[in-house]
């Protein structure tokens, strides 16, 4: 597969376009004829203004047409424009900067804004969420710029889970710079709110931030140190403290198998399933999520990344369906890709590809700013069948050399 760079820039242009916007509709999105749009894509003409005028209108930087860097993986012209509309009204609420005529929002109606976005993030719909978060994070701002008291601080801790979601979605999207100020600035407002525990709840947003960035060191470190700030006494059955702890033990989990440190790992794990005994049920604090069930689900992922795939799956057979409809969907989808993970490194191939292709074929756009599904038609490696095939397209991944020419072993699989 060609790099980006070695595209032709009408190439790219016809590429960031993408099927669903025709060069007609282009054109009336730019102000340009389609002649224009036309030449542009033949490699005959482009000017500075049409350039500026395309960039715009497709979402992205002019360097990214012009090939001097990739577009983000798997992002729509949608998705784009969402993403660089949050990224304004981040930066615009944190400099006091809001849309003319912004008034302050009443308090219940901010909190009931905040929770849509939560569901919204948790169920992969980044378009819709985009378009609630820009009005929540300039009203937000305003409403906790001109209250005093106690609907002062209310009104900064729900600034605190704007920003943070924006920084959830920005680094699930691959858009690190945003997520890290975005984490900045959702920690100072929680603070300045007085929350210390909505704080706690940041520091594992921001753990996350890191370790996507690659920075896993650093990842373990700051969820390490916020876990001992809230870690709970043995008397201390406060159902929002033992969700943000567990959350936050679940990162260092996930980080230290992932730095290979099993033991570490597995020291965190057995917290997790004591703190998940505690909680007794799955609970929700501000976006922080955990409970038995969760618990168990990250147990089977932290496994498969330390490739204990006979461990992964024989915790997976204690989780009923039913169980799992406690958790979000994305926690629900992670949790199955975990399992194909396990079941290619078990030589599972069928029941590999088939656990895979459920999962993508239900949460289509999740799935497309994943790395594991990648990972997993690796594993299953030349497998050639026609699911891995589907599946390899899906995630818009070129054919494995030498496909259909070695294919693995058969073994069978319970169904």
């Amino acid at each position: 597969m060609a790099q980006w760079a070695e595209y032709s820039t009408g190439e790219r242009i016809k590429m960031l376009r993408g099927k669903s916007t025709t060069q007609a509709s282009l054109a009336e999105m730019t102000g340009l004829s389609v002649v224009t749009i036309q030449k542009a894509e033949q490699d005959k003409k482009l000017t500075l203004p049409t350039l500026m005028k395309i960039a715009a209108a497709l979402s992205v930087d002019t360097s990214v047409i012009l090939g001097q860097q990739a577009p983000r993986r798997a992002m729509d012209q949608n998705i784009r424009a969402a993403l660089r509309a949050v990224s304004g009204a981040v930066h615009d609420a944190a400099l006091g900067f809001h849309p003319e005529h912004t008034e302050p929002v009443p308090l219940p109606q901010l909190a009931a804004a905040t929770e849509r976005a939560w569901d919204l993030y948790w169920s992969g719909q980044y378009v819709e969420l985009g378009a609630i978060l820009v009005p929540l994070l300039s009203e937000a701002s305003v409403t906790a710029q001109q209250a005093d008291g106690e609907d002062e601080l209310h009104a900064l801790k729900l600034l605190s889970d704007a920003y943070q979601i924006a920084a959830c979605a920005a680094n699930l999207l691959n858009s690190r710079d945003l997520a890290y100020a975005a984490g900045g600035y959702a920690r100072a407002a929680a603070l300045r709110g007085g929350d210390s525990l909505r704080a706690a709840r940041v520091d594992s947003a921001l753990a996350w931030v890191y370790m996507r960035d690659g920075r896993l060191a650093e990842s373990l470190a700051l969820s390490e140190r916020a876990a001992a700030s809230v870690e709970p006494s043995y008397s201390d059955h406060s159902a929002e403290q033992l969700t943000v702890y567990g959350n936050l033990v679940t990162h260092c989990a996930v980080t230290a198998a992932r730095l290979e440190v099993e033991d570490r790992a597995r020291d965190f794990l057995s917290t997790l399933h004591a703190v998940g005994a505690r909680l007794g049920s799955e609970h929700n604090f501000h976006g922080a999520r955990f409970g038995p069930v969760t618990a168990t689900t990250q147990a089977v992922g932290v496994n498969a990344t330390m490739q204990s795939a006979g461990k992964a799956l024989a915790l997976a057979k204690d989780l009923e369906d039913t169980q799992l409809g406690a958790l979000a969907d994305s926690a629900r989808n992670r949790y199955r890709l975990d399992i194909a993970m396990a079941q290619a490194d078990a030589r599972m191939w069928d029941a590999s590809l088939e656990t895979l292709e459920r999962t993508m074929l239900a949460a289509p756009e999740w799935s497309r700013h994943q790395a594991l599904p990648g990972v997993i038609a690796q594993k299953v490696g030349r497998a050639s069948t026609a699911r891995l095939r589907r599946v390899m397209a899906m995630i818009d991944m070129p054919p494995i050399a030498g496909m259909g020419t070695l294919a693995p072993p058969t073994h069978k699989t319970s169904r």
